[in-house]
């Protein structure tokens, strides 16, 4: 980043600073988006991954913004403490309380927002074709990522959603907070045995360790679907179980991963790709 003097500084090309933070983000596929994304829009940008800690996310933000970043995307474990950072938020970060995109504004604050909501729904509905309106839906998890899904699906009018958790109270709260945008209610997972639902979204971090949240028999309803925000190259432990439990589609969270870096993208240039040709060739790439 450094400046050079003279005359020369007035020819020199700036390139603009954008990163993710998070733990783990060694896998992130974050940086070929958003370098693909500016190639073609003509945007010059560098973006990079950074493994940064929880206990070491305000200091890393500071420096980040400090030595001429523009934008970071933040990741597990670090929604929440991105919320609590940005100096202003826009209405979908408000009610999220989570944060996944920091923005540097010209007069030096940060505005929070967080594009997870809407990268999920342009996924399902737009990239897949599953209508989410007057569909009972089970949210697995009521932390970060949880949090910024629950109100963008809320506006698309499903017949309820259950938020379910490993500790009741944790998910019984999150549903409370969203009671007034729709039908919402929050459980443990001991809770489910005899429901069934018309799509599962896995938003707990267990598939990063290819762990289960404990599903009961009978969870999905016939033709129904599976999603996990999480992804890789190979099927996820709950995207496996989707397919053995006959899911109509048991998807991964790599078309939300391109969607929401698309709305990122957005917010920091105020230029939006178009994803599709992205996601194919990501697809294209996932080892066999």
């Amino acid at each position: 980043m450094g400046n050079l003097d003279g005359k020369e500084s007035a020819i020199m090309i700036i390139t603009d600073h954008y990163a993710v933070f998070g733990q783990p983000v060694k896998h992130s596929k974050s940086p070929r988006i958003h370098q693909i994304f500016a190639q073609l829009t003509g945007q010059n940008l560098q973006y990079d991954a950074w493994e940064v800690s929880a206990e070491q996310f305000t200091g890393a933000v500071t420096d980040f913004f400090a030595e001429g970043g523009k934008g970071l995307n933040c990741t597990v474990p670090l929604k929440e403490l991105a919320w609590r950072y940005a100096d202003i938020k826009t209405e979908r970060a408000q009610l999220a309380k989570a944060v996944n995109t920091l923005a540097l504004q010209p007069d030096g604050s940060v505005l929070g927002d967080n594009t997870d909501g809407c990268g999920l729904v342009t996924d399902l509905t737009v990239n897949h074709g599953i209508n989410l309106t007057d569909i009972n839906i089970l949210i697995l998890g009521a932390g970060g990522a949880s949090r910024g899904i629950i109100a963008p699906i809320l506006d698309q009018s499903p017949n309820t959603i259950v938020i379910a958790n490993r500790t009741t109270e944790k998910a019984i709260n999150l549903a409370e907070e969203f009671e007034h945008k729709g039908a919402v209610t929050g459980c443990g997972f001991g809770d489910l045995a005899g429901r069934s639902f018309d799509l599962i979204i896995n938003a707990t971090s267990a598939s990063l360790s290819e762990q289960l949240p404990p599903l009961p028999e009978g969870l999905l309803a016939v033709n129904g679907s599976c999603y996990d925000l999480a992804y890789g190259n190979q099927p996820t432990a709950f995207v496996r179980w989707g397919m053995e439990n006959h899911a109509l589609l048991s998807l991964d969270g790599l078309g939300m991963l391109v969607e929401q870096a698309a709305e990122a993208f957005f917010v920091w240039r105020g230029v939006r790709p178009v994803t599709q040709g992205v996601i194919e060739l990501l697809n294209s790439e996932r080892q066999p």
